[in-house]
């Protein structure tokens, strides 16, 4: 049975029975699921148990009664209970609560929300923002505009068709549906009219344009000055957003380069930027954006790093701070749409597959922060811990581990060690005891070790599979640009100052040549960005701000 999660929850039976019962507990415990995507409550199953007691029975009776004290006691919450035999015999109720259309709240005019295994209350202005994110009727399934069916750009539609019917995500009984049933079933049509989401897909750039809220899309490099060197728009709306992500991916060179790494008697070639991580990141920005606000979706391009700046904040619940574990929808159809064009992972695993994607390429994990009106993810190009590649493809191979066994070995490997209270941390998880699935069979396969009790343990990877890996080389580009360099050296300089030429270069990239480095730290001098003291085999360098 599923650990309880931002759809799950178990609750002792005593909560609903006798003198002990709690109808008011009950009452916020569903509208939290109702004001998220809806969930069920196992009435009967002990937290962290896994089974009802053998010998417990439940009243014929009592389904009634659940029925009956929750629409007493909230507004806009549907639940539908149903008695369960466990497979050891003791029974349990299953409530499944259904995601309420618009918002949810107690009879007492109180509100809350589900936020991965816990139920959260809604405060203050908070309340405003959860009545604004969650309308009768959603953005995406209004159709104001009453643009006509007929008016699909043909060739769009004629794509999308194929593309789903191709897909091994959709239903058979759904691929069968003839094209205008299709349109319905996503959500695309309504009527004789196309919604806002169906302009939005299969809509001309004219009548997209009409929408207001369009995504409109800018890629800014710049260089290690901060100063813009090149740009790219996609501004005339005459690409859909499931057009968008293949454009964008194809149109920015950058996206092309890679670093190349010592394997045996070979090279491997490893991206610059995973394309797996960009499609996701462009993905998300444009599947949960706020399609009610204005705004451009830049992309960033530093020479150490990608930074995606979406409009809009977060999804209510989901902070940068939760994210690896709340899911939540803000554009549903679409959500769906996206997932049975193979074009993002299902829902809530999304940032999962970033944070293994990077951490197994020896890179930091993705960071995410939040504005007033604005989020911004950032992925780092540098590869840090070059060794990790190998490591987590010999794991690969020989054990199959989960993908939350390879983000957990990738963030111990990285940070070579940590306390269970970093490890929690960097996992985003509420305590240290949390850690158990994450682990999973790490230590059974002795991949990890640990040091100390309680609160002082301290996880490591086993040095012998560290050194077993068999790439302990420095990464270095295929053909490094001189501002990139530049950049690596202040990188490394802010990190480590005092150091010497030849610890910046073995750090940053033993391939390159003595030569070229001394050169760029001579421009850096030059330009007043780094400060050297001392002269030939005792010169170390410093940032120019830095007080030795």
């Amino acid at each position: 049975m599923p650990l309880e999660d931002q759809h799950l929850d178990r609750k002792s039976l005593r909560k609903v029975t006798g003198k002990s019962a709690n109808w008011q507990e009950l009452a916020s415990d569903c509208v939290c699921f109702a004001n998220s995507e809806g969930g069920k409550l196992l009435i009967g199953i002990e937290d962290g148990a896994e089974l009802p007691p053998a010998e417990q029975r439940v009243e014929s009776g009592l389904l009634d009664t659940l029925r009956r004290r929750v629409q007493e006691r909230t507004v806009n919450v549907i639940v539908a209970p149903r008695m369960v035999t466990a497979e050891n015999g003791g029974q349990y109720v299953e409530l499944t609560v259904a995601k309420a259309f618009g918002v949810a709240s107690t009879s007492d005019g109180r509100y809350f929300l589900r936020v991965g295994d816990s139920c959260q209350p809604v405060l203050g202005d908070d309340v405003m923002r959860l009545l604004n994110e969650r309308p009768g009727v959603p953005w995406e399934a209004l159709s104001n505009l009453q643009v006509p069916r007929a008016a699909v750009d043909a060739g769009k539609q004629t794509e999308l068709v194929q593309r789903l019917r191709a897909s091994d995500r959709v239903k058979a009984n759904t691929k069968e549906k003839s094209d205008p049933e299709l349109l319905d079933h996503y959500g695309l049509a309504d009527g004789e009219w196309l919604t806002n989401l169906g302009v939005l897909i299969l809509g001309t750039a004219r009548d997209r344009a009409r929408l207001g809220t369009a995504p409109m899309v800018q890629a800014l490099k710049y260089d290690e000055h901060g100063d813009k060197v090149n740009k790219w728009l996609w501004d005339d709306y005459l690409q859909s957003p499931i057009e968008l992500v293949d454009a964008i991916w194809r149109e920015v060179p950058d996206f092309r380069e890679s670093y190349e790494l010592p394997d045996g008697l070979y090279r491997q070639h490893i991206p610059a930027f995973d394309e797996r991580v960009v499609r996701e990141l462009l993905v998300n920005a444009l599947v949960h954006r706020p399609y009610t606000q204005r705004g451009d979706i830049y992309l960033n391009l530093h020479p150490d790093r990608l930074e995606v700046v979406n409009p809009g904040r977060l999804p209510f619940g989901v902070t940068p701070g939760n994210i690896l574990h709340a899911s939540r929808r803000r554009n549903d159809r679409m959500a769906v749409l996206f997932h049975d064009l193979q074009m993002m992972e299902k829902e809530g695993t999304g940032f999962d597959l970033m944070y293994d994607v990077q951490l197994s390429q020896g890179r930091p994990a993705p960071e995410t922060s939040e504005g007033p009106d604005s989020v911004r993810v950032t992925i780092r190009r540098r590869i840090v811990r070059p060794e990790m590649i190998g490591l987590l493809k010999t794991v690969d191979e020989r054990f199959q581990p989960t993908r939350r066994e390879r983000i957990t070995l990738g963030l111990l490997a990285q940070h070579e060690g940590m306390t269970a209270s970093e490890l929690a941390s960097a996992l985003e998880l509420s305590s240290a005891d949390d850690l158990k699935p994450w682990f999973g069979r790490l230590r059974d396969w002795q991949l990890v070790s640990e040091s100390g009790r309680t609160k002082a343990t301290r996880y490591f990877v086993a040095p012998e599979w560290l050194r077993g890996s068999g790439l302990e080389g420095k990464t270095t580009l295929t053909r490094i640009e001189p501002h990139r360099l530049r950049a690596l050296i202040l990188e490394d300089l802010q990190r480590y100052p005092g150091s010497s030429s030849s610890e910046i270069n073995t750090r940053i990239g033993g391939e390159i040549s003595d030569r070229t480095v001394k050169r760029a730290l001579d421009e850096l001098i030059e330009q007043n960005q780094v400060r050297p003291e001392g002269e030939r085999r005792w010169r170390r360098y410093w940032l120019a701000d830095h007080t030795s």
